[in-house]
Protein backbone atom coordinates (compact mmCIF):
# COMPACT_ATOMS: atom_id res chain seq x y z
CA UNK A 1 0.00 0.00 0.00
CA UNK A 2 1.24 3.32 -0.83
CA UNK A 3 0.38 6.71 0.00
CA UNK A 4 0.99 9.98 -2.68
CA UNK A 5 0.38 13.29 -1.20
CA UNK A 6 -1.48 15.71 -3.86
CA UNK A 7 -2.13 18.95 -1.80
CA UNK A 8 -0.37 19.32 2.90
CA UNK A 9 -1.77 22.96 2.87
CA UNK A 10 -4.59 23.83 5.34
CA UNK A 11 -7.08 26.38 5.15
CA UNK A 12 -5.94 27.87 1.55
CA UNK A 13 -3.31 27.57 -0.91
CA UNK A 14 0.22 29.21 -0.09
CA UNK A 15 1.68 29.64 -3.09
CA UNK A 16 5.69 30.04 -3.42
CA UNK A 17 6.62 33.45 -4.16
CA UNK A 18 9.67 35.15 -6.26
CA UNK A 19 12.02 36.30 -3.13
CA UNK A 20 11.29 32.72 -1.76
CA UNK A 21 12.80 31.19 -5.16
CA UNK A 22 15.37 34.00 -5.19
CA UNK A 23 16.78 32.68 -1.86
CA UNK A 24 16.63 29.68 -2.12
CA UNK A 25 18.73 29.72 -4.91
CA UNK A 26 21.31 31.87 -3.37
CA UNK A 27 21.35 29.46 -0.64
CA UNK A 28 22.21 27.04 -3.44
CA UNK A 29 24.60 28.42 -5.05
CA UNK A 30 26.44 29.42 -1.95
CA UNK A 31 26.58 25.85 -1.16
CA UNK A 32 28.20 25.06 -4.39
CA UNK A 33 31.34 27.66 -3.86
CA UNK A 34 34.32 25.88 -5.53
CA UNK A 35 32.68 23.20 -6.96
CA UNK A 36 33.02 21.97 -10.24
CA UNK A 37 30.16 19.40 -11.88
CA UNK A 38 31.39 17.66 -14.85
CA UNK A 39 27.16 17.18 -16.17
CA UNK A 40 24.12 17.27 -14.89
CA UNK A 41 23.87 14.00 -13.33
CA UNK A 42 26.66 15.50 -10.49
CA UNK A 43 24.67 18.85 -10.37
CA UNK A 44 21.34 16.32 -9.61
CA UNK A 45 23.58 14.17 -7.18
CA UNK A 46 24.35 17.79 -5.42
CA UNK A 47 20.37 19.18 -4.94
CA UNK A 48 19.21 15.60 -3.64
CA UNK A 49 21.71 14.42 -1.56
CA UNK A 50 23.77 17.75 -0.43
CA UNK A 51 21.49 20.55 -0.06
CA UNK A 52 18.74 20.60 2.28
CA UNK A 53 15.39 19.62 1.89
CA UNK A 54 14.04 23.61 2.30
CA UNK A 55 16.78 24.54 -0.57
CA UNK A 56 16.26 22.24 -3.11
CA UNK A 57 12.77 21.35 -2.59
CA UNK A 58 9.27 23.01 -0.97
CA UNK A 59 6.69 21.45 1.22
CA UNK A 60 4.08 23.08 -1.05
CA UNK A 61 1.47 24.77 -1.96
CA UNK A 62 -2.17 23.00 -2.76
CA UNK A 63 -4.34 22.37 -0.44
CA UNK A 64 -5.31 19.01 1.01
CA UNK A 65 -5.76 15.83 -1.17
CA UNK A 66 -4.30 12.54 -0.82
CA UNK A 67 -4.40 9.46 -3.03
CA UNK A 68 -4.09 5.78 -1.71
CA UNK A 69 -2.60 3.53 -3.96
CA UNK A 70 -5.21 1.14 -5.20
CA UNK A 71 -4.14 -0.44 -8.50
CA UNK A 72 -7.19 0.88 -11.25
CA UNK A 73 -9.30 2.36 -8.69
CA UNK A 74 -8.37 5.46 -7.04
CA UNK A 75 -8.86 5.71 -3.46
CA UNK A 76 -8.50 9.57 -2.69
CA UNK A 77 -8.93 11.71 0.44
CA UNK A 78 -10.61 15.42 0.19
CA UNK A 79 -10.91 17.34 -2.81
CA UNK A 80 -8.67 20.18 -2.33
CA UNK A 81 -6.52 21.96 -5.01
CA UNK A 82 -3.88 18.71 -4.57
CA UNK A 83 -7.11 17.11 -6.96
CA UNK A 84 -6.40 19.18 -10.07
CA UNK A 85 -2.74 18.02 -10.09
CA UNK A 86 -4.09 14.66 -9.39
CA UNK A 87 -6.25 14.91 -12.57
CA UNK A 88 -3.65 16.54 -14.87
CA UNK A 89 -1.60 13.61 -13.77
CA UNK A 90 -4.03 10.92 -14.75
CA UNK A 91 -4.47 12.88 -18.13
CA UNK A 92 -1.03 12.68 -18.90
CA UNK A 93 -1.25 8.68 -18.30
CA UNK A 94 -3.76 8.40 -20.77
CA UNK A 95 -2.03 10.04 -23.20
CA UNK A 96 1.06 7.71 -22.52
CA UNK A 97 -1.24 5.09 -23.40
CA UNK A 98 -0.85 4.03 -19.56
CA UNK A 99 -4.68 4.56 -18.59
CA UNK A 100 -7.94 3.72 -21.10
CA UNK A 101 -9.57 7.45 -22.00
CA UNK A 102 -12.61 6.57 -19.34
CA UNK A 103 -13.45 3.93 -17.85
CA UNK A 104 -11.78 4.94 -14.51
CA UNK A 105 -13.32 4.94 -11.12
CA UNK A 106 -12.59 7.40 -8.17
CA UNK A 107 -13.70 6.92 -4.75
CA UNK A 108 -13.30 10.35 -3.23
CA UNK A 109 -13.76 10.28 0.61
CA UNK A 110 -14.99 13.93 1.96
CA UNK A 111 -13.99 14.86 5.87
CA UNK A 112 -15.95 18.05 5.43
CA UNK A 113 -16.64 20.99 3.65
CA UNK A 114 -14.44 23.74 4.08
CA UNK A 115 -13.08 25.59 0.98
CA UNK A 116 -9.50 24.11 1.30
CA UNK A 117 -11.19 20.53 0.93
CA UNK A 118 -13.89 20.77 -1.86
CA UNK A 119 -12.12 23.81 -4.03
CA UNK A 120 -10.22 21.31 -6.32
CA UNK A 121 -13.41 19.39 -7.40
CA UNK A 122 -14.44 21.72 -10.52
CA UNK A 123 -11.10 21.57 -12.03
CA UNK A 124 -10.90 17.85 -11.71
CA UNK A 125 -10.70 16.93 -15.76
CA UNK A 126 -11.52 13.07 -15.10
CA UNK A 127 -14.96 14.57 -13.90
CA UNK A 128 -15.64 16.03 -16.95
CA UNK A 129 -15.19 12.99 -19.21
CA UNK A 130 -18.08 10.87 -20.20
CA UNK A 131 -17.54 6.49 -18.92
CA UNK A 132 -15.81 7.58 -15.69
CA UNK A 133 -17.21 6.52 -12.19
CA UNK A 134 -16.59 9.27 -9.58
CA UNK A 135 -18.11 8.45 -6.21
CA UNK A 136 -18.34 10.77 -3.41
CA UNK A 137 -18.62 9.60 0.26
CA UNK A 138 -19.09 11.32 3.61
CA UNK A 139 -20.68 11.06 6.53
CA UNK A 140 -22.32 14.43 6.37
CA UNK A 141 -25.88 14.62 5.08
CA UNK A 142 -26.69 16.62 1.71
CA UNK A 143 -23.39 15.55 -0.36
CA UNK A 144 -24.76 16.81 -3.34
CA UNK A 145 -26.07 19.88 -2.03
CA UNK A 146 -22.66 21.12 -1.04
CA UNK A 147 -21.15 20.29 -4.84
CA UNK A 148 -24.06 21.76 -6.46
CA UNK A 149 -23.44 24.95 -4.31
CA UNK A 150 -20.29 25.00 -5.18
CA UNK A 151 -20.33 24.54 -9.18
CA UNK A 152 -23.22 27.95 -8.85
CA UNK A 153 -23.76 31.41 -9.54
CA UNK A 154 -22.44 33.69 -8.43
CA UNK A 155 -19.28 31.14 -7.11
CA UNK A 156 -18.27 28.99 -10.08
CA UNK A 157 -19.23 29.27 -13.80
CA UNK A 158 -19.59 25.86 -14.26
CA UNK A 159 -22.15 23.63 -13.05
CA UNK A 160 -22.27 20.29 -11.03
CA UNK A 161 -24.83 18.84 -14.18
CA UNK A 162 -22.02 19.77 -16.76
CA UNK A 163 -19.62 17.24 -15.25
CA UNK A 164 -19.99 14.17 -18.11
CA UNK A 165 -18.65 11.23 -15.75
CA UNK A 166 -21.33 9.45 -13.35
CA UNK A 167 -21.07 11.13 -10.43
CA UNK A 168 -22.51 9.80 -7.43
CA UNK A 169 -22.65 10.64 -3.54
CA UNK A 170 -22.71 7.71 -1.12
CA UNK A 171 -23.83 9.01 2.79
CA UNK A 172 -22.08 6.47 5.10
CA UNK A 173 -22.98 4.94 8.50
CA UNK A 174 -20.82 6.21 11.23
CA UNK A 175 -21.51 3.07 13.08
CA UNK A 176 -20.85 0.52 9.94
CA UNK A 177 -17.60 -0.68 8.29
CA UNK A 178 -17.79 -0.30 4.66
CA UNK A 179 -15.92 -2.39 1.78
CA UNK A 180 -14.94 0.13 -1.06
CA UNK A 181 -12.20 -0.83 -3.64
CA UNK A 182 -11.12 -3.64 -1.63
CA UNK A 183 -10.49 -1.79 1.85
CA UNK A 184 -12.39 -2.32 5.10
CA UNK A 185 -13.28 1.51 5.72
CA UNK A 186 -14.52 3.29 9.14
CA UNK A 187 -14.88 6.56 10.55
CA UNK A 188 -14.56 8.92 13.44
CA UNK A 189 -16.13 11.96 14.40
CA UNK A 190 -13.69 14.84 15.32
CA UNK A 191 -13.85 18.27 17.00
CA UNK A 192 -13.82 20.53 14.01
CA UNK A 193 -16.44 23.92 13.16
CA UNK A 194 -19.26 22.42 11.46
CA UNK A 195 -17.91 18.81 12.47
CA UNK A 196 -15.32 16.56 10.22
CA UNK A 197 -14.45 12.99 10.00
CA UNK A 198 -11.44 10.90 10.20
CA UNK A 199 -10.95 7.70 8.27
CA UNK A 200 -9.51 4.73 8.74
CA UNK A 201 -8.62 2.12 5.36
CA UNK A 202 -7.73 -1.34 6.07
CA UNK A 203 -6.41 -3.98 3.63
CA UNK A 204 -3.96 -6.98 3.22
CA UNK A 205 -3.06 -6.42 7.37
CA UNK A 206 -1.94 -2.82 6.43
CA UNK A 207 -4.20 0.20 7.71
CA UNK A 208 -3.96 4.16 7.56
CA UNK A 209 -5.65 6.49 8.80
CA UNK A 210 -6.83 9.72 7.42
CA UNK A 211 -7.54 12.42 10.28
CA UNK A 212 -7.51 15.66 8.87
CA UNK A 213 -9.15 18.39 10.47
CA UNK A 214 -9.60 17.49 14.16
CA UNK A 215 -8.56 19.68 17.53
CA UNK A 216 -7.27 17.88 20.15
CA UNK A 217 -6.71 19.71 23.13
CA UNK A 218 -3.35 19.00 25.18
CA UNK A 219 -3.85 20.86 28.66
CA UNK A 220 -3.80 18.55 31.34
CA UNK A 221 -7.33 18.21 31.91
CA UNK A 222 -8.58 17.46 28.46
CA UNK A 223 -10.21 14.37 27.30
CA UNK A 224 -7.16 13.48 25.37
CA UNK A 225 -5.00 13.01 28.19
CA UNK A 226 -8.15 10.10 29.42
CA UNK A 227 -7.19 6.62 28.35
CA UNK A 228 -10.71 6.36 27.12
CA UNK A 229 -10.21 8.79 24.42
CA UNK A 230 -11.98 7.18 21.46
CA UNK A 231 -9.30 8.29 19.32
CA UNK A 232 -6.65 5.97 20.70
CA UNK A 233 -8.95 3.15 19.68
CA UNK A 234 -9.15 4.09 16.21
CA UNK A 235 -5.45 5.25 15.88
CA UNK A 236 -4.40 2.00 17.46
CA UNK A 237 -1.24 0.15 15.56
CA UNK A 238 -2.25 1.84 12.53
CA UNK A 239 0.98 1.63 10.02
CA UNK A 240 0.42 5.39 9.18
CA UNK A 241 -1.61 7.84 10.97
CA UNK A 242 -1.74 11.48 8.47
CA UNK A 243 -2.54 13.99 11.51
CA UNK A 244 -3.49 17.45 10.86
CA UNK A 245 -0.62 19.29 13.39
CA UNK A 246 -1.41 23.12 11.85
CA UNK A 247 -0.19 24.98 14.95
CA UNK A 248 2.79 25.38 17.18
CA UNK A 249 2.51 24.51 20.75
CA UNK A 250 1.38 28.26 21.38
CA UNK A 251 -0.71 28.86 18.95
CA UNK A 252 -2.80 25.38 19.78
CA UNK A 253 -2.73 26.55 23.52
CA UNK A 254 -2.86 30.25 23.86
CA UNK A 255 -3.93 31.88 20.56
CA UNK A 256 -5.68 29.66 18.12
CA UNK A 257 -7.77 27.27 20.83
CA UNK A 258 -11.11 26.23 19.37
CA UNK A 259 -10.25 26.58 15.62
CA UNK A 260 -10.37 22.74 15.27
CA UNK A 261 -7.17 22.32 14.28
CA UNK A 262 -3.90 20.27 16.55
CA UNK A 263 -0.03 20.84 17.20
CA UNK A 264 2.64 18.58 17.06
CA UNK A 265 2.58 18.00 20.96
CA UNK A 266 -1.04 16.07 20.23
CA UNK A 267 0.08 14.24 17.66
CA UNK A 268 2.95 12.48 19.76
CA UNK A 269 1.60 11.94 22.58
CA UNK A 270 -1.48 9.77 21.16
CA UNK A 271 0.98 8.00 19.02
CA UNK A 272 2.81 6.87 21.51
CA UNK A 273 0.05 5.66 23.53
CA UNK A 274 -1.66 4.23 20.38
CA UNK A 275 1.34 2.31 19.02
CA UNK A 276 1.37 4.15 16.00
CA UNK A 277 3.95 2.82 13.98
CA UNK A 278 4.22 6.12 11.73
CA UNK A 279 3.11 9.70 12.23
CA UNK A 280 2.73 12.33 8.80
CA UNK A 281 1.90 15.34 10.23
CA UNK A 282 -0.13 17.05 7.91
CA UNK A 283 -2.40 20.01 6.96
CA UNK A 284 0.35 22.47 6.85
CA UNK A 285 -0.53 26.11 8.34
CA UNK A 286 -0.38 28.28 5.43
CA UNK A 287 2.04 31.12 6.71
CA UNK A 288 4.68 28.91 7.85
CA UNK A 289 7.76 29.07 5.07
CA UNK A 290 9.85 26.01 4.56
CA UNK A 291 12.49 26.62 7.26
CA UNK A 292 9.90 27.37 9.75
CA UNK A 293 8.19 23.60 8.82
CA UNK A 294 11.91 21.80 9.13
CA UNK A 295 12.27 23.70 12.40
CA UNK A 296 8.35 21.91 13.64
CA UNK A 297 9.66 18.63 12.20
CA UNK A 298 12.56 19.19 14.19
CA UNK A 299 10.47 20.09 17.35
CA UNK A 300 8.45 17.12 16.63
CA UNK A 301 11.14 14.71 16.74
CA UNK A 302 12.58 16.43 20.10
CA UNK A 303 9.25 16.62 21.65
CA UNK A 304 9.47 12.82 20.98
CA UNK A 305 12.34 11.91 22.68
CA UNK A 306 11.15 14.27 25.61
CA UNK A 307 8.16 12.65 25.99
CA UNK A 308 9.83 9.35 25.98
CA UNK A 309 12.23 10.13 28.78
CA UNK A 310 15.00 10.90 26.33
CA UNK A 311 14.77 7.39 25.45
CA UNK A 312 14.50 5.97 21.74
CA UNK A 313 11.15 5.49 20.49
CA UNK A 314 10.06 3.29 17.53
CA UNK A 315 7.95 5.91 16.10
CA UNK A 316 8.74 7.63 12.67
CA UNK A 317 7.84 10.81 11.68
CA UNK A 318 7.23 13.05 8.91
CA UNK A 319 6.09 15.88 7.53
CA UNK A 320 3.72 15.86 4.91
CA UNK A 321 4.79 17.71 1.57
CA UNK A 322 3.34 18.04 -1.78
CA UNK A 323 4.55 15.45 -4.24
CA UNK A 324 5.60 12.66 -1.48
CA UNK A 325 4.96 9.20 -1.42
CA UNK A 326 4.96 6.75 2.04
CA UNK A 327 5.12 2.91 1.42
CA UNK A 328 2.99 1.18 4.22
Amino acid sequence: MRVYFWGTRGSLPASITAETVRKKIVRALNAAKGRTFEDDGEIENFIDNELPFTVSKTYGSNTTCIEIKNGDEYMICDAGTGLRDLGNHHMKLIEQGLQPRSGSIFHIFMSHFHWDHIQGFPFFTPAYIPGNQIRIYGYHKKLKNVFAKQQSQPYFPVPLTAMNADIQFVTLDLGKTAAIGGFEISGIEQKHPGVSYGFRFQKDGKSVVYSSDAEHKTKSESPARDESYPFLKFFKGVDLLIFDAQYDWNEAVLSKEDWGHSSYVAAVELSVKAKVKRLCLFHNEPTYTDDKLDALLEDTKNYLSVYNNRKPHPLVIDLAYDGQEIEV
